[in-house]
Formats: structure tokens, C-alpha cells, sequence
């Protein structure tokens, strides 16, 4: 019997972890929350790396879709080696690290919370440089994750972030979901998407998505790198036929993924035009008629339904790890920690 994966193990434990911010985390998420919304902040920045980077982008489109507060990425370069000053009084920064130890996120922290803004850090130590640099911190409370590739702490930091925003909002049917999340991510961590990983061949792929879907889209690109050594490149289903659609040829492996939002009908327009076109298509609707329709786990709310989605995906592009001969939880050339400057 092959013998299980820490990533697999971590996966499965997605629901637990999760549980565990729920329960210990709503104090600071509250107050968080009050805080930032008593400054009424003009605009939020964010400040992350790698899949912390995605996670950012997810909450920057339910920050934009559910406070209506523009958000903003900055480059940790920015403080790190250009030395600026920013000026930012006004706004917060969200910093996320799962670690909290990379220096230039650090660094950007502390120039942010310099120029005015207020900094809360997400990240999985809350004793770390990170959360000593900023105002608040939100401690994830995923427990430790010893694989490379980052899944629990991408789930609970986006999670965290969403978080504070259905509290700032006092949206009700947000909460509930939210706390519905362990149960609906127990379930989309058995759905069956082997097709695609039966599809997926030597070459590249897309991944496709819109609005918060788009930034879990980011992340299984990155995930196709980092534990298959697959190319694969991320776009907006609004971007894909510009440009990119030139090199999809028959056979060429697509993976769209949308959520029960106002965005579904334009993934699902997308996905079967590249379909048409010959391209190996699945997408995470039931609404398409040309791609292939995988099964998933709806949430409650459309904000939700995007954890659920990278849930599943965790769970097929592990066993496609495996099935290759590779090793997900030492991906080659990568640290846990990647401590840029």
C-alpha cells in the first residue's frame, strides 16, 4: 500500500483547521473588524507572496464586491529594496504570511503602518516578525503545515479575510455559511475529479475563472507548477479569447472554474467556446453544454463557493502528484519558507 502524503493528510484536515479558526479566532476577527470599520478606510492594500497572493486577490474581490472598498496590491519591493515612502493614511493594509517571516513583507508593514494606514497581519504564528509589525493580527489557526505546497494555510487565510469583511459588512447570510464551511469542505474533498486529471498531459494548460473565482484559479496554476511540473497559466475567462486562445489546439487541457455568482454565465460562454474550438474543457458548473461539467459543492453563498472549489482541486492535483511519480510535499527547488528581501 503506497503510503499517504502530507499533503493528502493536510487536505483532509482542511475542515478541522477551519473549525479551529472559527472557534478561536472570532475575537480577534471582531475586533478587527470594528476597529477598521470605525476608520471608515477610503481603500485596503494588500501585501503577500505566492498562494498568501491569491488569497489576497480573493479577498480583494469580496472586498470590492461586498463593502464596496477598492483594493490594491503593492509590490513588497516597493520598501523592501526601493526604500519608498508610502503614503497611505487612510487606508489598511492586510498583510498575509503564512509563516510572518519573509522580510520584505514585514518590511512593507512597517512602511505602510509608517505612511498612516492601518496594518492587520494573516498568518499562521502570531508571534512572528509579521504580527509584531503590525496593529492586529488574525492567527489562522491551521496548525502546522509540514508539506511545501500550501493548502490549509490557503484556505484559513483567505478565509480570515473574507471574515472580517462579512463582519465589517454585518452581512447575516455570509456569516451562516461561513460557519457552515467544515461540513461543505469534508464534502468537496471526496468529489471526483479524476477526468481531469486523466486529460492533463505533458504540455500546458489554463486555468480559467472570474471575479473571486479568478484568484482560485491563481492558485491551481501555481499548484500544477509546484507539484506536477505541469506549465500552466491562469487567466480571466474575459481575457482567455484575446490572445491566449491562439495556442489551444485539440486536446489542449482547460480548467474553469465558477461559483454560483453573477459571473457563472460568462465562465460558462467561455468554457464551451474553447470546447468548440477542440480544447479538453471541465468546468465546475452544471451550466455548460460543450465542456464537461465536473461535480462540486455549492456553500450557501456565492463568496463561499470558491473555498469549496480549491478544496476539491487540492484533493485531485495531490493524486495526480502521486500517479506521476512525483513528490508533492518536497516540490523540487522549494523551501517552506522563501525569506525574500
Amino acid at each position: 500500500m503506497a503510503t499517504e502524503t502530507q499533503m493528502r493528510r493536510e487536505v483532509a484536515e482542511i475542515p478541522d483547521a477551519v473549525e479551529r479558526l472559527l472557534a478561536g479566532g472570532a475575537g480577534a476577527v471582531q475586533a478587527a473588524a470594528r476597529e477598521v470599520a470605525s476608520r471608515d478606510p477610503a481603500f485596503l492594500m494588500t501585501v503577500a507572496r505566492g498562494s498568501s497572493d491569491h488569497a489576497c486577490t480573493y479577498v480583494k474581490y469580496a472586498a470590492e464586491l461586498l463593502c464596496g472598498l477598492p483594493v490594491a496590491s503593492v509590490g513588497p519591493s516597493v520598501a523592501s529594496i526601493y526604500k519608498a515612502k508610502l503614503r497611505v493614511k487612510g487606508g489598511v493594509c492586510l498583510s498575509v504570511s503564512q509563516s510572518g517571516r519573509s522580510p520584505d513583507i514585514v518590511e512593507l508593514t512597517r512602511a505602510a503602518r509608517a505612511g498612516g494606514a492601518y496594518a492587520v497581519a494573516v498568518t499562521n504564528d502570531a508571534a512572528s516578525p509579521l504580527a509584531g509589525a503590525a496593529d492586529a493580527t488574525l492567527d489562522i489557526h491551521a496548525g502546522p503545515e509540514l508539506s511545501v505546497a500550501a493548502t490549509k494555510t490557503f484556505v484559513t487565510s483567505a478565509l480570515a479575510g473574507l471574515w472580517l469583511l462579512a463582519e465589517m459588512a454585518e452581512d447575516a447570510e455570509l456569516l451562516a455559511a461561513i460557519r457552515g464551511l467544515p461540513e461543505r469542505l469534508e464534502a468537496a474533498a471526496r468529489v471526483d475529479w479524476s477526468p481531469v486529471a486523466a486529460a492533463v498531459g505533458e504540455g500546458s494548460l489554463y486555468t480559467l475563472g472570474r471575479g473571486p473565482s479568478w484568484a482560485i484559479s491563481n492558485e491551481a496554476a501555481l499548484k500544477f507548477k509546484e507539484v506536477c511540473r505541469l506549465h500552466a497559466e491562469s487567466y480571466s475567462s474575459a481575457e482567455v479569447l484575446h490572445g491566449p486562445v491562439s495556442i489551444v489546439d485539440r486536446g489542449f487541457p482547460v480548467l474553469a472554474f465558477a461559483a454560483g455568482d453573477a459571473a457563472e454565465g460568462a465562465v460558462v460562454e467561455v468554457a464551451d467556446a474553447l470546447a468548440g474550438k477542440g480544447a479538453a474543457v471541465f468546468a465546475t458548473t452544471g451550466g455548460v453544454r460543450a465542456a464537461a461539467a465536473l461535480p462540486t459543492v455549492r456553500t450557501g453563498h456565492w463568496l463561499t463557493d470558491p473555498l469549496a472549489l480549491i478544496v476539491s482541486f487540492y484533493a485531485m492535483i495531490e493524486g495526480l502528484a502521486v500517479a506521476r511519480g512525483l513528490d508533492p510535499d518536497k516540490p523540487r527547488h522549494l523551501n517552506k519558507v522563501t525569506e525574500t528581501t
